[in-house]
């Protein structure tokens, strides 16, 4: 893993995360958009798996709903292929901006 595709997975799975990891899942999967994708789902996992909402009368009030739409969101974008990877070839499928040179055809 390069120096490039490795900026890219912290910029979408922040600083924080464990590069020795991205580096072994990287190995295992060949591809940056994989890797993020899975840790994603596996953050996603384990938020689901807890409860959604705490509530201590008059005291506190957590609510994670937001959060496990947040990576819905953020591991359907990149499934989608939005924000292209160092590793991944860029193809164009948008229309290309061009001109038109239109000539008057002569009056009979």
């Amino acid at each position: 893993m390069d120096t490039a595709v490795k900026a890219w997975l912290l910029a979408r799975l922040g600083k924080t995360t464990d590069v020795t990891d991205l580096e072994a899942r990287y190995t295992r999967l060949g591809k940056a958009r994989a890797v993020a994708i899975e840790v994603l789902w596996e953050r996603y996992a384990e938020l689901r798996d807890n409860p959604t909402g705490v509530t201590v009368t008059n005291v506190v009030a957590i609510n994670t709903t937001a959060n496990l739409a947040a990576y819905e969101r953020q591991i359907a974008s990149l499934e989608a292929g939005e924000y292209p990877a160092p590793d991944e070839t860029v193809t164009h499928t948008e229309p290309a901006i061009g001109y038109v040179h239109l000539i008057p055809r002569p009056r009979r």
